[in-house]
């Protein structure tokens, strides 16, 4: 019988694998190769981990990511790479990227997690719990084992085999999952904000954008879909319904254009095509500010408060992450096994924790992997 089976081979479970005794654990992976989505993220160079770091930067349970995040953090991963050859590059936001590519830490990943048995081409079918061991049912096999990781992620990038499998299993053993959405991605538009579309392939720099109480600052991107963009994306991890408010002028004081004799296109530090679309979208003349009726100006000032409702985004196809998932309140965070079945443990994207934009997701993946490490040690 095998001690362990880590259903899925991306981040937290080649994590998982590295941390385990050799010959403890068999991988499996419906791809042909392990990290696929590792290998294209951070635009093929890997946003690890971040400096900042806290429970306040992910949505989810505040208490149970801090337990998480505390017995190993970003230090604690930085240090553990660079004992393996692989120093991160800091980057603007507090930022750690791999210093070429992402194919540097999937390497290391692959190096340290080859220890262990790592099937490819294989797809898990069904899971049964008969008494003291799981009976594992793939495309290809029967496997009994001791103890099940799930991490098998959520279901952004299609294309690269996510699927629902891991929810499937937590509510076959009982577990509940909260609503599943895309996040980290672009917005679709309303009607009445088709004009952005026209727009596309331009971008405002340094935005914020709020979401009920939470402040997303970033860039923002113009697109033949809607708009995106750090700050887009950032803000679609809170966005449920409703609208959003977006200030394309942070910290701009209206005092330092009063008396000038240039038109107000040419004095907002906004990209002139920008600019222009959006003073006649809020119907302003582009004239000087001085020459502008109470009702014009006030009509200008929307630029810092400028309400929309997203129609819905991008979907699962453009979404970096899943949001939603398995129930915190069912899994110990102290070991990352379910409360309900014992031996069944839950790591990385398939939990209901979603971090921001910046390193944080794989921050999660990397710490919740380590922590059910310890923990299967001791068993």
């Amino acid at each position: 019988m095998i001690p362990i089976v880590i259903i899925g081979g991306g981040a937290s479970g080649l994590m998982l694998a590295s941390l385990l005794p050799a010959k403890n654990a068999i991988v499996i992976e419906s791809n042909s190769k392990v990290g696929a989505k590792l290998l294209v993220s951070g635009g093929g160079r890997c946003n690890v981990t971040n400096e900042v770091l806290s429970s306040s930067n992910y949505l989810g349970d505040q208490d149970f990511i801090s337990n998480v995040l505390r017995q190993f953090d970003q230090n604690a991963l930085l240090r553990w790479l660079e004992a393996r050859g692989l120093e991160l590059v800091y980057q603007k936001n507090h930022q750690y990227f791999c210093p070429n590519s992402a194919k540097e830490i999937v390497s290391v990943l692959v190096k340290d997690s080859s220890k262990q048995t790592i099937l490819l081409n294989e797809k898990v079918i069904d899971i049964k719990k008969n008494n003291d061991y799981f009976e594992i049912n793939t495309t290809k096999q029967i496997i009994k084992a001791k103890a099940v990781v799930v991490a098998s992620g959520g279901l952004s990038y299609p294309v690269l085999g996510a699927s629902d499998l891991g929810y499937i299993v937590a509510q076959k053993m009982g577990h509940r999952i909260n609503k599943l959405a895309p996040a980290l991605v672009g917005f679709t538009l309303q009607k009445e904000q088709f004009f952005m579309k026209e727009l596309s392939g331009s971008s405002v720099n340094n935005v914020e954008i709020r979401v009920g109480q939470k402040s997303c600052i970033g860039d923002l991107l113009f697109t033949h879909k809607g708009i995106s963009g750090p700050s887009v994306l950032d803000a679609s991890l809170y966005w449920e319904k409703g609208s959003i408010t977006i200030d394309f002028l942070p910290n701009f004081r209206w005092k330092s254009i009063i008396g000038s004799k240039k038109n107000i296109s040419t004095l907002l530090p906004l990209p002139k095509r920008v600019i222009k679309s959006l003073l006649e979208h809020l119907n302003v003349p582009d004239k000087t500010f001085d020459a502008l009726t109470k009702d014009e100006r006030d009509r200008l000032f929307g630029l810092q408060n400028y309400s929309l409702a997203p129609a819905g985004t991008f979907g699962y196809n453009k979404a970096e992450v899943t949001k939603g998932g398995v129930r915190v309140d069912e899994v110990d965070s102290h070991t990352m096994m379910s409360n309900k079945v014992d031996g069944l443990y839950f790591i990385g994207e398939v939990l209901d924790v979603t971090g921001e934009l910046g390193g944080y997701n794989l921050q999660w993946a990397f710490s919740s992997a380590y922590v059910c490490a310890e923990a299967l040690k001791l068993n």
